[in-house]
């Protein structure tokens, strides 16, 4: 029976690695979250629910403690006035926690592009992350560089909704590799519990093939009974209005459209593709699966 620490355990991600992990019914599983209450469900499983967050590094180390590995991730703060300094800072707190605690295996969550340290906006403080992991020594870590979330499509379902178009900042026509959390929530449960690592590696999670937002959009088309849908490229500035009008600071803003403005230039095309790297879930599985019921809900 592993003891098996989560963090971001009311995210996509992680409520995903939480629930196949505590499904199995052989690990002790711990998850430290802000707020408590959006895991009780875990906690019926057998969940032991932590009070805490990336702040607080006391909570942390001893959450670590005696624990076999630890799901870590680099949560956004939309109202970060400088997303790097807070990122670099959260890094710091894993560590220190770390280094008390002395937990041996890490299994870290990344991204596509964070091969890069700058011009890649958002997966600038990942890469960083990553770099710095693999200072501990004695510290076997894994890096789960995910392609981009096709939940993502779920923060436009509005815009489907209201204007009859799909749309963000990046441009249309460029094909990159997309998944579905699931399939990544898989490949680090299975880490977690199996402790099949040594050292520090990079495993990428790369979806079943790469899809352009045009094709993307169209298959949600499609499904939703409008195959003329239209991927619209917003321009930055409109986007930037729309980011600051939701609260967001604009120094996160401009993290987030330094990030999608850079996917025409491959920051996500970086990592081979093998078997390996290549998860199951189509767009269309996705999208029947996730994207509707969502859609129909709203």
């Amino acid at each position: 029976m592993k003891k098996i620490v989560i963090l971001g355990a009311t995210g996509t991600v992680g409520r995903k690695i939480a629930k196949i992990l505590l499904e199995e019914g052989k690990h002790q599983v711990k998850l430290v979250a802000r707020n408590p209450n959006k895991l009780q469900d875990f906690e019926a499983l057998g969940a032991e629910i932590i009070l805490g967050d990336v702040n607080d590094v006391k909570t942390l180390t001893e959450a670590f403690k005696n624990a076999d590995s630890v799901f870590l991730i680099l949560p956004d703060n939309v109202k970060a006035e400088n997303t790097r300094a807070y990122q670099r800072r959260v890094t710091g707190n894993y560590i220190e926690a770390i280094q008390k605690s002395g937990i041996k295996h890490i299994v870290n969550m990344s991204s596509l592009g964070s091969h890069m340290h700058e011009g890649n906006g958002m997966m600038a403080g990942t890469g960083e992350q990553e770099v710095r992991l693999n200072q501990l020594e004695d510290v076997n870590v894994i890096h789960i560089r995910s392609a981009y979330f096709m939940e993502n499509w779920l923060r436009t379902v509005g815009l489907v909704k209201s204007k009859g178009i799909n749309g963000t900042a990046a441009v249309g026509e460029h094909a990159i590799p997309m998944v579905a959390t699931q399939d990544v929530a898989k490949v680090a449960a299975a880490h977690l519990s199996n402790l099949d690592f040594t050292g520090k590696s990079v495993q990428p999670v790369m979806g079943p093939r790469n899809y352009t937002y045009t094709e993307f959009t169209k298959l949600i088309g499609k499904a939703i009974g409008q195959p003329e849908l239209p991927y619209v490229q917003i321009p930055v500035e409109q986007a930037k209005q729309i980011f600051l009008g939701n609260g967001f600071s604009e120094d996160f803003v401009d993290n987030l459209l330094e990030m999608a403005l850079a996917v025409k230039d491959g920051i996500f095309n970086y990592q081979k593709r093998d078997a390996s790297t290549t998860s199951p879930t189509t767009a269309e599985a996705f999208i029947a699966d996730t994207y509707l019921p969502i859609y129909n809900q709203q």
